[in-house]
């Protein structure tokens, strides 16, 4: 790559050697590399940070819990004062 100097664009040499293109199973060995070389920059929380994140998550799952049966608690009770209980005006 090189960069064009009227324009100052970057644009491919026409000399530059291309890329060789690797054949399939090439390709998913270079992939299988890949993933191992990924998970071994994975780092396992302790015992101490596990049961704090699991905390964290099921504390913020009660609380969504809470807001939507509270939502649903208020718009029965809306839709019940607006258009009445079916079966309750003639008795």
């Amino acid at each position: 790559m090189t960069q064009d100097e009227a324009k100052g664009e970057v644009v491919a040499d026409r000399g530059a050697p291309r890329e060789k293109k690797l054949n399939f199973f090439a390709r998913i060995a270079l992939f299988i590399r890949q993933v191992f070389a990924e998970l071994r920059k994975v780092v396992t929380p302790t015992r101490q940070e596990l049961f704090k994140f699991t905390a964290v998550v099921l504390g913020f799952v009660v609380v969504m819990m809470a807001i939507v049966y509270g939502l649903d608690v208020l718009f029965v009770w809306i839709t019940t004062a607006v258009f009445g209980v079916p079966g309750t005006a003639g008795a």
